[in-house]
């Protein structure tokens, strides 16, 4: 008796899980990235067209923000919480909060909106921004 081998077509579910995986991965290599001044992590993950909203308000551009990153942090113990990750088409945004050790002991945090494009497919982060809480 023979029998067929049926492949299976990936579903649109299965993309949408496959991308939220890959979006949830890469949030958590941008927060480590962050903390450990990984420049060079930062060069492949960010669009040409990055623009990033600091704390204070301020924009800057893709340069600017490598310049930022590669100064080591005064924060100490920095970790990503309550992470949403919505995939709408080729673009994403997360939404979430980071917690850290500020230099004088006590507790801080943050929250942050990323954007992510998927070009070529891979996902590229093209806007960031944080805001105090």
């Amino acid at each position: 008796m023979l029998t067929s081998k049926m492949e299976s077509t990936p579903t649109a579910t299965d993309q949408r899980s496959s991308h939220l995986d890959i979006l949830q991965q890469l949030n958590r290599d941008y927060v480590r990235s962050v903390a450990r001044s990984d420049v060079s992590w930062f060069d492949e993950n960010l669009g040409e067209d990055f623009l990033n909203v600091n704390a204070d308000g301020s924009l800057v551009d893709r340069a600017e923000f490598l310049a930022q990153i590669a100064r080591p942090l005064t924060i100490s113990n920095l970790a990503p919480r309550d992470v949403r990750v919505r995939v709408m088409g080729d673009f994403a945004i997360i939404n979430a909060r980071s917690v850290f050790t500020k230099p004088d002991g006590q507790p801080g945090s943050r929250r942050y909106t990323d954007v992510w494009a998927l070009r070529q497919g891979r996902w590229l982060c093209v806007s960031a921004q944080l805001t105090s809480c």
